[in-house]
């Protein structure tokens, strides 16, 4: 397939998508320019200027850096047009109404260059609809792209061709929204809201029914359908809220519209709540009101009977909260199924309806069932999607148990479940997720997964249920493993080491695997990637230190008995830096304390854009010990280049300080945790690819590792200018008397000591002043409070 680059982008409407969908492509470094109406007075370009100061507001955060705002390139439709000849790809994006779509069409068509892709980020209308009126040349670049809100961290993207949409550009638009964009691509039917949406605003239509049904409240509703049913941990209500009730009454509405000879149809009506919400203006979280109103601190609930706000808080029962921590999913459901509980009934009522309205519609809305699990998963959050649950939880049992409910009317639809579920491929495989691929009642087979190009570069693709082909926990050979990590390779040049502890913390057993691994890879390897199977599914880079496993240490031995781990522990940094082959850190999601300082002793960072990090020790009443302090001083020296290290040096220390974290690997970039040559990766799948690819590029390229050098440091010029703004700092009551020892600790440590400017240091004296603050802190009671504090309730302690 030859290169497909996108060299500009035109998104058309700058309200919350529009805008949004602009911010994601500039993060990506994508040339992109936002068009929207002209202004009635002032500006022409008034309306996107609106739209980009609003995107700073917005949380969570479109931008990856603030400051980006300023690259999104703005226009209008009366003066621009002529700008869409430059972009190959636009993006329309203005309200969901067929004639204004239209109306544009006809305005923007004549502009559009003859080999540029034109999409629609329609969310439910008809794509072959929209493309009614297009020359055949245009039809045929044309097609519908629909990205989830909000577009810089929801994975999913829906692509939807029309009969006339050319393959090629279908393939070219997935490899640009996989790799560039980072997203997980899913392709859809033409059929009224697509996959996600049409499964998704079911399962919330059917979970409000049901709640009615069987008498719950909204924030128990919640509670339980959030994170104890591995969904987002917004549940169903707070969802909707956070959506907007009215854009939730539209894709509803489409509903009505479109599909009135669906099973399901008596489902689709506006629930009366919704309509009398929407009525009295509480559309939600926008509008300070919907399911949900906060007065003060407290959560209020909207209660159906008295039309008004009550107080909220309410949870799921025990009983419930344990069936539901069942690890067996076959188990889980049986009890759920069994229970005479309403609140179990209720459970198994969603799982049902669910379960039966993808067994009906799943020829009409999707290819096969990966598509409609996929899209549910990266679209709205679950952790599982509905045919993984139903497979995992036992194929046929969940079968029979759909088609008793169905026969005793207790189901939404009286549809039979189609032929496929009970026999043929499906019944004798126990589900539809095989190693040889996802069935598709379409085309009547098992189907294996895409294998375009872009998809070479995901070294382990998202796994389903039933169809574990490789994953990065048990694939390759294993060179060393234990209960904390696994050394491994597969099969070529390059060794990787993978933690296998909860959040993949740091203690002893992983020190000493880093050294094996370091080990192991100078002597028959190209380099170390340090990689975790994990890391595109959300989980951490590592979250620092191991504190409860040096509980028993400190009980035993006291304080003395921890000061070898932590020497142990910078020198296993320090081999990591001054190893003879080059190691990457493949970073993404929290990388945290001695997860910071973990990365910043690679020769190379290959970092997710979604990164969080940062030396976050001060919350536990610490000071960073493995190292991070002592990169800081050098850092500091080698970007002054001779003039004064201090103005280098602040930074530095202000970062660890205030415990400052990063909101995006791009801002790791500018506080110095990341360096500017380090590589940022949008789609997670593809770091351990890229990291390899880096560490053999070293390596072919020469590597040596770096030479050790003195380090000037400002001594006690340094320590003094800081000391008197964190006296300022205390004496205006705006740091506690234990963070300004904390912060006097730190500028202790990162400008050396009470020794005269300008001096010459090695790394390890840096090093030992780290470790002898942070034995001293172990011994003091406010930082002991704060390790407790953090333990048992798993949020810092300020004291």
């Amino acid at each position: 397939m030859a290169n497909f680059i996108v060299k500009k982008v035109a998104v058309l409407g700058a309200g919350v998508m529009g805008a949004q969908i602009a911010a994601h492509c500039v993060n990506a470094k994508v040339p992109v320019v936002l068009f929207d109406l002209p202004g009635k007075d002032g500006d022409q370009n008034g309306v996107v200027l609106r739209a980009l100061a609003n995107l700073k507001k917005l949380s969570p955060a479109p931008l990856a850096n603030p400051d980006h705002a300023a690259l999104i390139e703005v226009a209008n439709y009366a003066d621009d047009l002529e700008k869409l000849g430059e972009c190959d790809l636009i993006i329309e994006a203005i309200a969901e109404r067929m004639d204004w779509k239209h109306d544009l069409y006809k305005k923007v068509a004549p502009h559009i260059a003859p080999n540029a892709i034109f999409a629609s980020n329609t969310s439910g209308l008809s794509i072959t609809a929209l493309a009614e009126g297009f020359d055949a040349d245009l039809k045929a670049r044309f097609c519908g792209v629909h990205f989830f809100n909000p577009p810089r961290y929801m994975h999913l993207v829906e692509l939807i061709p029309t009969a006339a949409t050319s393959p090629e550009i279908l393939d070219q638009l997935e490899g640009f929204l996989t790799s560039t964009l980072g997203k997980g691509v899913v392709r859809a039917f033409d059929t009224p809201n697509f996959i996600a949406n049409r499964v998704g605003i079911f399962g919330m239509l059917a979970t409000m029914h049901e709640a009615e049904k069987f008498g719950l409240s909204v924030d128990v509703v919640d509670d339980l359908t959030g994170s104890k049913l591995g969904r987002a941990k917004s549940g169903t209500f707070r969802t909707a809220d956070v959506v907007g009730l009215d854009t939730m009454a539209h894709v509803i509405t489409t509903m009505q519209n479109t599909l009135q000879d669906d099973p399901f149809f008596p489902v689709y009506k506006t629930p009366e709540i919704l309509t009398r919400l929407i009525g009295g203006g509480a559309l939600g979280q926008k509008a300070g009101a919907g399911f949900y109103k906060k007065v003060g601190k407290d959560i209020l609930r909207i209660d159906p009977a008295k039309a008004d706000y009550v107080a909220g808080g309410g949870k799921a029962d025990d009983l419930i909260g344990r069936i539901l921590k069942e690890k067996d999913p076959a188990r889980r459901m049986q009890a759920l199924h069994d229970s005479s509980h309403p609140q179990a009934q209720f459970l198994w009522a969603i799982f049902r309806d669910v379960f039966h309205y993808i067994a009906v519609h799943l020829e009409t809305v999707a290819d096969n069932a990966r598509d409609v699990d996929f899209a549910l998963r990266w679209g709205f959050g679950w952790t599982h999607g509905p045919f993984e649950t139903w497979q995992a939880s036992g194929w046929q049992q969940i079968a029979s148990w759909v088609k008793e409910d169905i026969d005793a009317g207790k189901a939404l639809s009286n549809a039979a479940l189609p032929a496929w579920v009970f026999d043929g491929p499906v019944a004798k495989n126990a589900g539809v997720h095989t190693a040889n691929g996802s069935w598709s009642p379409v085309q009547n087979k098992y189907v294996v997964r895409s294998n375009l190009p872009v998809y070479q570069r995901q070294v382990f693709r998202a796994g389903l249920v039933g169809d574990q082909a490789a994953n990065g926990s048990t694939a390759g050979t294993t060179f060393h493993e234990d209960d904390s990590v696994r050394i491994w390779h597969q099969d070529d040049d390059v060794l990787i080491l993978s933690f296998k502890t909860k959040m993949h913390v740091i203690g002893s057993e992983v020190t000493a695997g880093i050294g094996k691994a370091i080990a192991e890879a100078e002597k028959n390897y190209k380099g170390l990637v340090i990689w975790h199977a994990d890391a595109a599914e959300g989980g951490a880079f590592s979250a620092g230190a191991d504190l409860q496993s040096m509980l028993p240490l400190f009980m035993s031995g006291g304080v003395k008995a921890i000061e070898p781990e932590v020497v142990k522990l910078q020198q296993a940094h320090q081999a990591m830096k001054y190893a003879n082959v080059p190691v990457v850190a493949a970073v993404a999601g929290l990388a945290l304390g001695g997860g910071c300082e973990l990365l910043l002793h690679a020769a190379k960072r290959v970092a997710s854009i979604e990164s969080y990090i940062g030396l976050v020790e001060v919350g536990v009443g610490l000071i960073p010990a493995g190292g991070g302090l002592k990169e800081a001083a050098v850092r500091a020296a080698h970007e002054a280049k001779g003039s004064d290290i201090l103005q280098f040096l602040k930074h530095y220390y202000m970062n660890a300080a205030t415990a400052a974290v990063s909101r995006s690997a791009l801002e790791a970039q500018t506080m110095g945790y990341l360096k500017s040559d380090d590589i940022i990766v949008f789609n997670p799948y593809e770091l351990l690819h890229i990291a390899k690819t880096q560490a053999r590029a070293m390596f072919d390229a020469g590597y040596r590792a770096p030479r050790k050098a003195l380090v000037p440091v400002t001594g006690k010029y340094g320590l003094a200018t800081i000391g008197a703004q964190l006296i300022n700092m205390r004496d205006g009551g705006f740091i506690s008397a234990h963070d300004y020892k904390l912060g006097l600790m730190i500028a202790e440590i990162v400008s050396g000591g009470e020794i005269e400017q300008g001096s010459l240091v090695d790394e390890q004296w840096l090093l030992d002043r780290e470790r002898k603050a942070f034995m001293e802190l172990l011994n003091h009671p406010k930082t002991q409070e704060r390790i407790m504090g953090m333990m048992q309730t798993g949020k810092p302690v300020r004291n």
